[in-house]
């Protein structure tokens, strides 16, 4: 056996010990990633539980600090596939520290949006459930996570909303206090007496059994306009009755209206024909 072999066999069998270890540790590194992932996952859905079972924890406290939880661990996943590789953790480390600056300027509105979500769950201007207008849209509190606000709305859209413009913009919660009011207004003939039609939509309140008492509900005068007289009805409700009431309302002034020869007015046209 000349030298040529011997160095070749040599050669041979490092490249096969190099190959080796490189599927080893490619192997190894996606099994860290999909272990990771998965315990991500379920730590999230965990702490989730959780709190559904603990009335004393905010469900938005839980849903911020499990999202917090999940990418937690998924860096550590990362540090930990680098590593695999033979990256020191205490490099990569170093050169996050050395960069962040640099990546703070690039992802100035992702850093915004987890500032903004920590302020939101701190000073909690909403939580999961309710139902807000914010950035110019609008729908139910699904999630709020460290980036973004999840929305649903009425019609089963899922909106998402960056927590920056959530925070920065104005924010109109209709669910956050248990009662709201309920604005109406109805119009009559201006040959209708206006007492009358008072007394008719009070007698309509009073027989409703979710319309509040307190505060007394108040009808008046709103305008006189072109064809009709406006008058405007206010009552209080359960915020969740808010639409109940309203469409209740609605139907049964107009069927009070009918039943006490009250007409309330629509537009008319007149068709005007010249002979010729």
């Amino acid at each position: 056996m000349n030298f040529d072999d011997i160095f070749n066999e040599e050669l041979i069998g490092q490249m096969v010990t190099i190959g080796t270890n490189g599927v080893i540790n490619i192997a190894l590194a996606t099994a860290i990633l999909i272990v990771g992932y998965l315990v991500a996952g379920v730590a999230k859905r965990n702490i989730q539980r959780l709190v559904q079972k603990n009335p004393r924890v905010d469900p938005t406290i839980a849903s911020f600090a499990a999202s917090l939880v999940r990418y937690a661990i998924l860096v550590v996943v990362f540090v930990a596939v680098l590593n695999r590789f033979g990256v020191e953790t205490t490099s990569v480390v170093a050169a996050i520290g050395a960069a962040a600056f640099a990546v703070g300027l690039a992802l100035q509105g992702t850093l915004s949006n987890v500032a903004a979500g920590v302020m939101i769950v701190f000073f909690r201007p909403y939580k999961l459930g309710d139902y807000i207008e914010v950035a110019g849209a609008s729908g139910s509190v699904r999630d709020i996570n460290l980036f973004t606000t999840e929305l649903s709305t009425p019609d089963n859209k899922k909106i998402i909303v960056p927590n920056g413009q959530a925070w920065g913009d104005v924010i109109t919660n209709y669910t956050s206090n248990p009662t709201r009011r309920v604005d109406f207004v109805f119009s009559i003939s201006y040959e209708d007496n206006i007492d009358k039609a008072m007394d008719v939509i009070h007698g309509v309140i009073a027989k409703s059994e979710i319309i509040h008492a307190e505060p007394a509900p108040f009808t008046a005068v709103k305008a006189h306009g072109e064809s009709s007289v406006d008058l405007v009805t206010r009552v209080w409700g359960a915020t969740d009755d808010y639409w109940p009431i309203y469409f209740e309302m609605m139907k049964n002034v107009k069927e009070a209206f009918d039943a006490n020869d009250i007409e309330i007015p629509y537009p008319h046209s007149v068709e005007i024909k010249k002979k010729g």
